[in-house]
């Protein structure tokens, strides 16, 4: 399964490569990681079809990720990648927004991996 990583944060690759080494070892997860909204809309574009989940950070100079999830699903309609949002902002008008722009999911910052871990677990 493979999973894009939206987030402006440059320590963020190397940390989910991490935290997910054992699943990567396995072959069970693959992670893409874009740096920015329009990066990870190109990156759909081009892979659409390989991506099952997105995790994508709100506050990213550029394209927000509540307007990359916007987009998402109103162009990506059939399947649509499972979205979980993810910030270090947890305040009710974020979640309330991104609940409306359809993410699945919503996490806040400093990531839980084992929380994380099981909700993609029961999301896939």
């Amino acid at each position: 399964m493979k999973i894009l990583v939206v987030d402006d944060e440059s320590d963020i690759e190397p940390l989910f490569r991490q935290r997910f080494r054992q699943e990567i070892r396995q072959g069970s997860l693959e992670f893409a990681f874009a740096q920015s909204g329009e990066v990870a809309l190109q990156y759909l574009n081009e892979h659409l079809s390989e991506v099952v989940l997105i995790l994508s950070d709100i506050n990213m100079p550029g394209m927000s990720g509540l307007e990359l999830l916007r987009r998402i699903r109103s162009v990506y309609l059939t399947p649509p990648p499972i979205v979980m949002i993810i910030t270090a902002y947890g305040d009710e008008q974020n979640y309330q927004q991104a609940m409306e722009y359809g993410a699945n999911d919503f996490l806040t910052k400093p990531l839980d991996f084992n929380d994380l871990k099981l909700k993609l677990r029961s999301n896939l």
